[in-house]
């Protein structure tokens, strides 16, 4: 017995995985699986290029990125496009969201609980970015992530870690930047300079490759 085989053409892969997208930005915006959803204004998705190889996973929003709706508009978010730029990281070529999609009260450290409930969600959006690069920034998505205990973002940062085939790079959370303004060799500035320089010269090399 003969069988058919049907293949989906580019066109038409890239239309179901927008359609995907859709649905799970959907799914956030109505999420009411944790308490942080009762005080939120909205919910902050995620922004930036869907089909990138570099993607960054903060903590969670702010007061600025509940208003508005966007990840890192704030005076972190300042900060990591001042960062980004001095680096030659163009922000609309990447991907950026965080572990949890609403903001925490008095933007505290959100809990296990919390980060639980958004799980599938940010799973989803590194299976649908398909990213070779993972940054995570600060101690919550750095944790979460590598499933760590005992070490923290100081003992991490600078450091790769094979996570599930893509090479993932922990940082320092722009808002600890901010408390630290310190330029001198071997403070937090400093070490997320050359950090970023790291990430972006990697980057580099799997986008030249990729055109080869």
């Amino acid at each position: 017995m003969s069988e058919t085989l049907y293949l989906l053409s580019g066109k038409e892969i890239d239309k179901k995985v927008d359609e995907t997208w859709k649905i799970l930005e959907e799914k956030v915006k109505e999420c009411r699986k944790c308490p942080l959803s009762e005080n939120r204004t909205q919910s902050v998705f995620g922004e930036g290029s869907k089909k990138t190889e570099l993607m960054f996973v903060g903590e969670g929003p702010g007061a600025d990125e509940d208003l508005q709706g966007l990840p890192f508009v704030g005076k972190a978010g300042q900060l990591l496009n001042q960062i980004f730029a001095a680096a030659g990281i163009d922000r609309s070529e990447v991907y950026i969201t965080n572990v949890v999609k609403c903001r925490p009260p008095q933007n505290r450290v959100p809990t296990v609980e919390e980060c639980s409930a958004c799980n599938d969600y940010l799973f989803a959006q590194i299976s649908l970015v398909q990213p070779k690069i993972l940054v995570t920034l600060g101690n919550t998505p750095t944790k979460w992530l590598l499933k760590t205990t005992h070490e923290g973002i100081t003992q991490l940062r600078g450091k790769w870690f094979d996570w599930y085939g893509i090479k993932l790079m922990p940082m320092f959370h722009p808002s600890y930047l901010l408390r630290n303004q310190s330029r001198k060799v071997g403070s937090p500035r400093h070490l997320t300079w050359q950090d970023i320089q790291e990430v972006k010269a990697r980057w580099d090399e799997i986008r030249q490759a990729a055109k080869q």
